[in-house]
This record gives structure tokens, C-alpha cells and sequence, in this order.
């Protein structure tokens, strides 16, 4: 069965994020994600400060949109993270809201071009390799950290359409999906995603990351469902955002109680 988290949204301010991590791990919720929307929360010192104040819960960010991010201080960051605590971070990587990068100043003319060969290197360094290359967006001169993570986190890679799909298989460990896909779309991606995949990496595991919108006011019984759905699709993790009557994201205080539901919903699970 999937793994099951919830998601804290952008639209809160950080300082309401301590509790409702501290409540996902003592419920026994499997993730904790974070969203890196501009211009609210940084996702990876928020992932940082949910870590340190856990023991066990994986902390996802999806996702690091790639045009505002130099890819060897986000190897950097990822890997200082993976060493602090082992095993528990799930980065994932995407073009980004292009509006979003076009207002800071770093829209591609070519997102998937950037996106490719941004992955394949931050994948290469985070492995400890040695990286040089000089391509249309990402040039780096024999760089190699000095610390690379003893245990290395999947690269996940958020995807939409069918070309992002198959390069999340071809240079990724993972895919995010949107909190709007359909089973049958993720169905659909993990197909397209798992036939990109390396020869050499069709073994390797791949995690498939559904996020899933519900009401607040929805049964455990009625959430434990969906979840069955999209792991029957392939998903390998579902993060849930909850949503309150007025279809706004669920504040902070109330997402406490959320995290209680899921907990119900979890044991459901089994």
C-alpha cells in the first residue's frame, strides 16, 4: 500500500508549520510535503526545520522549481540535509510556474532542455561523481561535493505532460504528480514513465507521488479509498491536502485535526 502524508500548503505562513509536523509524527503519518510556491516558504529550510524538530517522518518538498535554483547549491543543500538525517528527505525538481519564473527574471526558453540537463547533473553530484559540462543552461567546471549523502535520496521530478513524464523516468528516481490528475492519468504517466526508464535503472525502485485534494469534511473511510485508487494506478506515496468548506487549504489550527483524520485513515489502510 502507498505511504501516506499530508501536505502543509504555501498559504500558510511557516510559523504555524511546527505543530502540524510534530501532530503528522506522533499520528504515524509517513510524509510530511512542502511546497516551494513563489514567493511564500523556501522549501528547503522549511524541510530543514520539520527534520530537525522529527525522529521519523519523511519530508518531501514539490517541488524546487529548477530556473531559480544554481544546481550545485541544490546538490549542496540536498546532500547536507540526507547526511543530517538518513533517509528521510524526498526532493523533487520541476520547471516551476513559468509566470512565476518569468517574474523573476528566469524564464527558459526552453524548460525541458533546462530541466534535462539540470537533473542529470544534480543527479550525478548528489552520486559523488566529478561533473563538468557545458551545456544551454547548466556549466559547471570539474565540480564534485565534498560531502555527497552516505545514503543517497530519490530525485523525484514533478510532471505534467507526456515529454516531463518520460524524462522524470529517464533522469529521475520518481515522478510528482498534480493534486488534479486522475487515477487513470497516473495510470497513464507511470506507463510512460516506467518504458523511459534506463535498462540499466528499470530495476531500481521508483517512487510515484500523487498529491489528492479532499474536503476536510471527508470520512477516513472515504480518503483511505482514494488512496487504494491511486496506489492501485502505481503511486507509491499520497500526500493529502485538506480543504475547508469554502474550497480554501486548510489552516494550520484545523490541519491538526486533519492530520487525526488521516491517522484514521492510515489504520484503514493497514
Amino acid at each position: 500500500m502507498a505511504a501516506l502524508g499530508v501536505i502543509f500548503p504555501p498559504d500558510q505562513p511557516p510559523e504555524r508549520l511546527r505543530p502540524v509536523a510534530l501532530a503528522a509524527e506522533r499520528a504515524g503519518l509517513d510524509d510530511l510535503w512542502l511546497w516551494e510556491d513563489c514567493f511564500a516558504e523556501a522549501g528547503v529550510s522549511a524541510a530543514a526545520a520539520v527534520l530537525g524538530w522529527t525522529e521519523r517522518i519523511h519530508v518531501g518538498v514539490g517541488l524546487m522549481p529548477v530556473p531559480l535554483r544554481n544546481v550545485a547549491l541544490t546538490a549542496m543543500e540536498i546532500a547536507t540535509l540526507a547526511r543530517l538525517f538518513p533517509g528521510r528527505l524526498l526532493p523533487g525538481i520541476g520547471h516551476g510556474v513559468l509566470e512565476w519564473m518569468g517574474q523573476c527574471g528566469v524564464r527558459a526558453e526552453s524548460p525541458m532542455t533546462l530541466l534535462r540537463e539540470y537533473g542529470t547533473a544534480l543527479h550525478q553530484l548528489l552520486a559523488g561523481e566529478s561533473v563538468t559540462t557545458s551545456g544551454r543552461y547548466v556549466t559547471l567546471d570539474d565540480v564534485r561535493l565534498a560531502w555527497p549523502p552516505e545514503t543517497v535520496p530519490p530525485m523525484l521530478v514533478g510532471a505534467v505532460r507526456a515529454k516531463t513524464l518520460a524524462l522524470a523516468g529517464e533522469i529521475g528516481d520518481g515522478l510528482i504528480f498534480t493534486g488534479d490528475t486522475s487515477v487513470e492519468q497516473v495510470r497513464e504517466g507511470v506507463r510512460i514513465a516506467t518504458q523511459a526508464r534506463p535498462p540499466e535503472r528499470r530495476d531500481a525502485p521508483f517512487e510515484v507521488v500523487a498529491f489528492l485534494a479532499v474536503s476536510r469534511s471527508s470520512s477516513p473511510e472515504h480518503i483511505a479509498e482514494r488512496v487504494r485508487e491511486l496506489a492501485a494506478a502505481g503511486a507509491t506515496r499520497v500526500a493529502v491536502l485538506g480543504f475547508d468548506d469554502s474550497g480554501e487549504p486548510e489552516r494550520a489550527d484545523g490541519l491538526t485535526d486533519f492530520v487525526a483524520t488521516l491517522q484514521m485513515a492510515a489504520a484503514l489502510l493497514g
